[in-house]
Formats: C-alpha cells, structure tokens, sequence
C-alpha cells in the first residue's frame, strides 16, 4: 500500500519528506502559517471543482466531437486537437486539457487506421498544452502561485508571457504541417449531450474564480461562493479536486519558507541564481518539475519575469519537468500498439528544440 502511494505521488513524498527535514533546522514556531499562501490554495481548489464540473456537464468532450467529425484530412485534424490543446489550456489548465483531449486523438486515430501517426500527434498536443498555459494566471498552477506571490497585475503579466506565447503559437502551428493532407472519414457515434444547468453553474462559478484572480472579489468570498453553491446543486464535486497537488504545495511550502529562514542556504541560493534566475528555473524543473522549482525559487528572486519564462518555458524537456506530461505519457501507455521507447524519443526530440529556440528567443529578443 505505502509502495502504491509513493509510485503515485512520488512528487508529493518527495515535498513532504523535504518539509520535514527541514523542521529539523527551524522548529515549528509561529511563523509556519506565514508560510501558507492561501489565497493560491483558494483558488486553485475552486478552480479544480469548477473545471471538474464543466468536464461533467459534457462540453469539452462535445467540443472534441465537433472537431473531429469536420475534420476532412489528417493535417486539419493534426492542426485542430493540437492547438485545442493549445488555446483551451489558457483556462482549464494544461493538465486537464490533456485528460480531455489526448484520449480523443487515441479514439480517432486508432478508428481512422492512422495510429502511425498517434505518437507525433500526442505529443505536439503535450507541448501545446504545456506553452499555450503560460499566457494566463489560471493555465497552470506555478502561474497561478507567481502571479499571486508577486501581486502582478494581469498588464504585467500579459507583458511577460504574450511574447513567447505567440512565438510557441507559430512554432506549434509550423509543426502541425509535418503531417500528410491524407484524407479521412470519422464517425464517432451519437454525440454527448450537454447539461445546460450544470454547464450555467459551472460558467458563473468560474467567472467568480476570474473576479479573484482580477483581485476583485476577496478569496475568501470566492471560496464561500464555490462552496456553498456546489453543496446545493452538486456537492459530489467538491471532491474532485487534486487534495494531492494542494498537499504538495503545503509541503513545498513549508519546506521553502524553512530554507528562507537559514542564512547560509538562503545566502547560497541567492548567490547562485543571481543573473542566472531564468537558467537555474529552467534546469531547476527539469530535475523536480516547474511547479515545486516555483513555489522553491520565488522565495529567494524578485526578478519575476525571468522565473515565470525560467519555469513556464522549463516545462518543456524531460518528461518529469511537466507534470502533465506525465499525463500524456500514461494515457498513450494505455494505447493500443504502444511503443514507449519511440514515444521518448520523439517526445524527448521535441521537447529539446522547443526549449532551446524558446530560450534562445527570450535571450535574443525579450
């Protein structure tokens, strides 16, 4: 049972035997819940609720059928569930855009006789997910941290991240030509029905979420909104959220906040990111993810820019440096006719050229 728990959460094992090392050096004391960002685990449970009940109501899956039924050619497919990946992950974050859309392109592939295709599909829609969260606050959850740790306002951070936003939008696109204009023919049975009453709650809930992201509604006042209407209409909701990614980022927390406080690992830290804060939040999430290297980093930068581009660009590369490429991962795992091997080596292939012409870009241009 422990063994299934930890090849589950291994991320959250790691964060909370980190936090609790680190107590050994400062003490619980009454400075741990100065620790907490609240506002952000606010957020980020409303958010996962209210996603999680759009997804229920059946408009991403109708969405997915609606592309794939006027899809005429493998190309216009390639380009559709690809940069659906893309735009929809500015707002229902990277993850769940891939839980939603991946398996679509395993069904349609699969059923059209084009599986040969599946992996170079898949994994343009990993990376698509991955850039295209970068352009908002609510894309990803390191956003959503730095964006509140940082008290940016939304100009500010559209400033940081548009510009290699659009340049990840051009070069996903340029990618999505590699696939031949083949024809094909989809027919994916009887299309879900939406539940207009759900999705109208669900759309009014999220726009509460965006007010306190605009910081015009106070969390706490989003929070009790969330809460108390899901209690009525669908209170199964409220358990859909990821309590394992929340208790990570306690942990990470805690584990940041101890750091903060010993001198000499502050100091070093401080002086190994100096001028260097973008580099070391790029290789810092290859190793632990751009999550954690957030959540670990901000508290020893204020150069904010330089580690939004330094995590959000460093989810590209390793399969770890993005957790929602893990989800892509298992997902084409369940595949059939899966071939592990080529999926990495393509996937690692991609991921590498983005990266270095993304940095490169950023170090030339912005």
């Amino acid at each position: 049972m422990i063994r299934a728990f930890l090849k589950k959460e291994p991320v959250l094992c790691i964060a909370a035997l980190a936090a609790l090392v680190s107590c050994f050096f400062v003490p619980p004391d009454s400075a741990y819940p100065g620790y907490i960002d609240f506002r952000t685990l606010a957020l980020l449970y409303c958010l996962m609720t209210v996603v999680a009940g759009l997804r229920q109501a059946g408009l991403f899956e109708h969405l997915a059928q609606e592309v794939c039924e006027r899809s005429g050619r493998l190309r216009t497919l390639a380009i559709l569930l690809v940069l659906l990946s893309f735009f929809s992950s500015m707002l229902i974050t990277n993850d769940v855009a891939l839980l939603t859309f991946v398996p679509f392109a395993v069904i349609v592939l699969t059923m059209s006789g084009l599986q040969k295709h599946l992996i170079r599909i898949v994994v343009l829609q990993t990376v698509a997910a991955n850039l295209g969260s970068m352009l908002t606050p609510v894309g990803n959850p390191q956003n959503l941290y730095l964006y509140s740790f940082y008290e940016l306002s939304m100009d500010d951070f559209l400033a940081i991240t548009l510009p290699v936003w659009l340049l990840s939008l051009a070069l996903i696109t340029a990618a999505c030509f590699i696939f031949p204009k083949e024809p094909l023919e989809i027919r994916l049975g009887k299309y879900r029905e939406i539940d207009k009453k759900e999705l109208a709650v669900h759309v009014a809930l999220f726009a509460v979420c965006l007010l306190t992201v605009l910081r015009v509604l106070p969390w706490q006042g989003m929070l009790a909104i969330v809460i108390a209407v899901l209690f009525v209409f669908d209170r199964g909701i409220l358990r859909e959220a990821d309590f394992m990614l929340l208790l990570t980022f306690v942990a990470f927390f805690v584990f940041s906040g101890n750091l903060a406080r010993m001198d000499s690992v502050a100091s070093l830290i401080e002086r190994l990111m100096e001028g260097r804060e973008y580099l070391t939040a790029l290789l810092a999430s290859q190793v632990i993810s751009n999550v954690p290297a957030a959540l670990l980093l901000s508290s020893f930068t204020d150069k904010a820019k330089d580690l939004l581009l330094g995590v959000d660009v460093g989810g590209l590369g390793t399969p770890i440096a993005s957790l929602a490429s893990l989800i892509s991962l298992k997902l084409y795992l369940h595949s059939e006719k899966a071939n592990p091997g080529r999926y990495l080596l393509e996937f690692t292939a991609v991921n590498v050229l983005l990266l270095a012409v993304l940095s490169a870009a950023r170090y030339l241009l912005l």
